[in-house]
């Protein structure tokens, strides 16, 4: 079930400490989990340190066909950027499972749509708005607290 896969993905997120609370799991073709992670940008100075950035790298060493991740599925509590699309495209990701869009700058639908981009070689399936209400809470929380104001 889609919204199982985004709890995790939200409970990797809650863990993101200074960062923006972004989480991304992975799971495997029979959809045991691989690995999860969190942004850490802020935590490892590190500008591509994504949440699924980190889980798709977590994931290629336990998958066992190297960086292939065919038949895998990513979870993810917002919808990714194109630096997060390409990624996971390059990846084989075979499912992507987010929450909350981003108008801003997402890439698998709102803004851009660089998954389904006809020239590209894989185009994995995309569900978004799983479990929206929550993914969105949890970022406008995040922000509400960085302005200190309390608004969302």
């Amino acid at each position: 079930m889609d919204a199982d896969l985004v709890r995790a993905a939200l409970a990797a997120a809650r863990e993101a400490g200074p960062d923006v609370p972004i989480g991304a799991a992975v799971f495997g073709p029979g959809g045991d989990l691989l690995a999860s992670a969190h942004n850490a940008r802020e935590e490892l100075g590190d500008p591509t340190a994504h949440a699924e950035v980190l889980a798709l790298r977590k994931a290629a060493r336990v998958h066992g066909d190297g960086w292939r991740l065919t038949g895998c599925t990513l979870a993810v509590t917002v919808e990714p950027c194109t630096m997060c699309a390409g990624a996971l495209v390059l990846a084989r990701i075979s499912r992507v499972v987010f929450g909350a869009w981003e108008p801003r700058t997402g890439a698998v639908g709102s803004l851009w749509d660089v998954v389904r981009d006809r020239r590209l070689n894989h185009r994995p399936e995309v569900v978004g708005g799983v479990l929206e209400q929550e993914c969105a809470a949890l970022m406008a929380a995040f922000f509400a607290g960085r302005r200190g104001d309390g608004s969302a």
